[in-house]
C-alpha cells in the first residue's frame, strides 16, 4: 500500500497578487466567519477583502513581498522526507493559498497513494485551524472520488521533543545574557472569546502548553524573572482572548523581554511583521531595553524529529 504524509498549514501569499486570494479564502471559511448564511459570509468576506487588501499588501511588502511560510514549509518537508526515507511520500497543503488541498489530492491520487497521514502544523487544537484544515483535505479527497485511508493527529503541544525545540529557540534568543534579567512572554494567536465559549479547546491547550514550557525551562536551568501568556492578532470589535500582548507590554515593570510565538510552528507575517516590527515599535516607545522575538521551529532538526515521532506513532 502506497503511503504519504501530508503537512497541513494555513498558508500565506506567495506574492503580492495572492494577498487578495488569501484574505478572500480565509474569511469565506465557515470556521472563521461563523454565520449560518453562506450569502452573508460571502458578503462579509468581500467587504473585509476589499478594505484590507491594500493594507495587507503593504505588510507583506515590508517583509520581502510575500509570506515566508510556504518557502519555510518546503524546506521543512524536504528535511522531513530525508528523515523518513523514500518508502513514504512527504507533501504539504495550505488552507488558503497554493498549494491547496484539491491540487495535492489530485497529485497524490495519480501517484497511487492509498493511505495518508495528516499532520496539521498547529501545536494546539482549534476548530479555526486544525479542524478547518482536516475537513478541507477530506472534502477535497471526496470531491475527486479518492477513497484514501486517512489517519490524523489533532495536536502535539505536549511532545517533549517539540518543546525541546522551543527551548533551543529561546536559548538562541537569550544568547550569552542572563535569563534572570528577562521576562518571557508566550504570545499565542488570539481567538474570539465566543468561539472558546462554544467549546473550542484552544485556550485550554495554550495554557497547558505554557505550563509545560515553564517547567521545562526551569529543568533546563533557564530561570527567567517571570513568565507570561498573552494573545496577539485581534481583529474587529468583538471580545477576544485576554490579556493582549500590547496590554502585557504596557504593564511589565521589567523592560527586558523575550517573545515566544507559541502557537506558530513556521514563521509568517504574524511573527516577522506583527511581533518583530509592530510590537517592537511599541516596546521601543515604552522604553524597553531589550525586546527579542524567538524564531519559530521552522526546519529545526528537533521539529523534524517531532514530526517523525508523530508519524511513527500514527502507523
Amino acid at each position: 500500500m502506497r503511503e504519504a504524509i501530508v503537512l497541513l498549514n494555513m498558508g500565506g501569499p506567495n506574492n503580492l497578487d495572492e494577498v487578495e486570494m488569501f484574505l478572500h479564502n480565509m474569511f469565506n471559511d465557515p470556521y472563521i466567519i461563523r454565520t449560518k448564511s453562506p450569502l452573508l459570509r460571502r458578503f462579509i468576506a468581500g467587504m473585509i477583502t476589499l478594505t484590507r487588501t491594500e493594507k495587507s499588501q503593504e505588510i507583506y511588502r515590508q517583509i520581502g513581498g510575500k509570506s515566508p511560510l510556504v518557502t519555510l514549509t518546503i524546506a521543512l518537508a524536504k528535511r522531513f522526507q530525508e528523515a523518513v526515507g523514500n518508502e513514504v511520500i512527504v507533501d504539504f497543503v495550505m488552507r488558503y493559498t497554493p498549494p491547496m488541498a484539491n491540487e495535492v489530492c489530485i497529485r497524490l491520487k495519480e501517484q497511487g497513494i492509498e493511505k495518508v497521514y495528516l499532520i496539521p502544523l498547529y501545536p494546539q487544537y482549534s476548530s479555526t485551524t486544525t479542524q478547518s484544515s482536516l475537513d478541507d483535505f477530506e472534502a477535497s479527497a471526496h470531491a475527486i472520488g479518492w477513497n484514501v485511508i486517512t489517519h490524523e493527529i489533532k495536536h502535539f503541544f505536549s511532545s517533549q521533543t517539540y518543546n525541546r525545540c522551543l527551548i533551543e529557540r529561546i536559548i538562541e534568543a537569550l544568547g550569552d545574557d542572563n535569563a534572570e534579567s528577562f521576562d518571557v512572554i508566550f504570545s499565542a494567536h488570539g481567538l474570539p472569546q465566543k468561539i472558546v465559549d462554544q467549546g473550542d479547546p484552544y485556550q485550554r491547550h495554550v495554557i497547558a502548553h505554557v505550563d509545560i514550557m515553564e517547567n521545562m525551562m526551569k529543568e533546563a536551568g533557564l530561570c527567567f524573572n517571570a513568565v507570561h501568556l498573552a494573545y496577539q492578532s485581534k481583529v474587529g470589535p468583538m471580545k477576544w482572548l485576554e490579556p493582549s500582548l500590547e496590554t502585557t507590554l504596557h504593564e511589565l515593570s521589567n523592560k527586558r523581554v523575550i517573545i515566544v510565538p507559541i502557537a506558530f510552528t513556521i514563521d509568517n507575517s504574524e511573527t516577522d511583521f506583527e511581533l518583530s516590527v509592530e510590537y517592537a515599535e511599541v516596546a521601543h516607545d515604552l522604553g524597553y531595553e531589550s525586546y527579542r522575538v524567538c524564531r519559530c521551529p521552522n526546519d529545526h532538526p528537533l521539529f523534524v524529529q517531532t514530526l517523525k515521532e508523530i508519524y511513527e506513532k500514527m502507523r
